[in-house]
């Protein structure tokens, strides 16, 4: 093992990582009680070549499915906002996708979203921080990843002091879900300051030649 290159020790240490919590279930009896009645399914998406961290919320019913992170409406308005196609969104080597919990939590009685476990986040998320070294930029989606990146705040406060925050690499963003529509008409300069300077934030760390290119 001595005889391993740093990289490919960083690597292989990073795939048994991402194994061990593709195999959690520390949270199937919370997922049994819920009104989907849903068994774990951990999405796991994350390369300790990454640069760029997508820190959300928690998979929804739809990514459940599919077991790839951001496979829905949300993912689409998110791609619009980094200026990222799909190909460099889903470039793992690129692009760490890790929110504050790796499973859909399931909707209570009303058929709302549920939390993400803040036992997930406890149990998981330092160590697949550690794993991640070459992380530049953090985008923080909605109020429980920022809360973890950027401390206790309201989402707006936090979002509408977006230079102070991205000039230590983190954005804060709200969540891109519909829900969140009516919020972007009434803050229309996030569209029209916020977004043209994190898609150049992004495109420049993205077009950075990685250590093999050099």
């Amino acid at each position: 093992m001595n005889d391993i290159p740093a990289a490919l020790k960083s690597d292989i240490a990073a795939q048994e990582l991402a194994d061990e919590i593709r195999t959690c279930r520390i949270c199937a009896d919370r997922f049994a009680a819920t009104q989907t009645a849903h068994a774990p399914r951990p999405v796991v998406w994350f390369s300790p070549a990454a640069r760029l961290l997508i820190a959300g919320q928690a998979p929804g019913a739809r990514v459940h499915a599919s077991g790839r992170p951001f496979t829905d409406a949300s993912g689409d308005r998110l791609r619009d906002w980094t200026g990222l196609s799909e190909v460099e969104f889903y470039d793992q080597h690129r692009v760490a996708i890790v929110p504050m919990a790796f499973c859909f939590p399931g909707y209570d009685a009303h058929g709302a979203d549920l939390p993400p476990p803040s036992v997930c986040a406890r149990t998981w998320r330092g160590r697949v921080l550690a794993s991640l070294p070459a992380l530049r930029l953090v985008l923080a989606v909605g109020g429980a990843a920022q809360a973890w990146h950027l401390g206790r705040d309201q989402v707006t406060a936090r979002v509408t002091d977006w230079r102070s925050h991205a000039s230590r690499g983190i954005w804060p963003l709200p969540h891109p879900s519909w829900r969140n529509t009516g919020w972007l008409r009434r803050n229309p300069w996030f569209e029209a300051d916020l977004l043209p300077a994190l898609r150049l934030s992004i495109r420049r760390l993205m077009d950075e030649p990685s250590g093999d290119d050099r």
